[in-house]
């Protein structure tokens, strides 16, 4: 048997899944399968698109059911340090600069679960997340990109 992944969430990230868990078993699955009975109705099923549409689409719920329902059982939520204020971790919000003289940029490290770059939070798989895991205020790192690597310097932690 294998060991089935940890993932890393917030308290919100984990309310956020449970949600969307809540609504495709409550709401969209039987949207689903009303489709599917319509669509059955129509007539001939291996000519039917509406069909196999409605086919596809239960077949994505329910993979996406399974998902959700692991990555809840498999959550490992992330708790703030208050004792290491200035030190990078998960959960934390961080703001850098890219030197020599780049833009400031701000995001929160979270798990890969509830990553979302378009609302600044980064997963702490991510190459950028890893360099500055475990890093304080004040310091300057290294971090791997594809076109080489870039020097950051922390400016804040919170």
């Amino acid at each position: 048997m294998t060991e089935e992944k940890n993932y890393y969430m917030t308290e919100e990230g984990k309310e956020k899944i449970e949600n969307e868990l809540h609504v495709l078993k409550t709401e969209k699955r039987k949207e689903v399968v009303e489709r599917i009975k319509i669509a059955r109705d129509f007539g001939d099923l291996s000519e039917n698109s509406e069909y196999d549409s409605a086919k596809e689409e239960q077949a994505f719920v329910e993979t996406r059911i399974a998902q959700l329902e692991k990555m809840i059982r498999n959550a490992v939520i992330i708790e703030n340090d208050e004792n290491n204020v200035d030190i990078v971790s998960l959960g934390k919000k961080v703001t850098f600069i890219e030197l020599p003289d780049g833009e400031e940029e701000t995001y929160t490290i979270v798990g890969s679960a509830e990553a979302d770059p378009f609302e600044g939070k980064i997963s702490n798989d991510s190459p950028m997340a890893k360099s500055l895991l475990g890093q304080e205020k004040g310091t300057e790192v290294m971090v791997p990109t594809p076109g080489g690597e870039i020097k950051v310097k922390i400016v804040d932690v919170h």
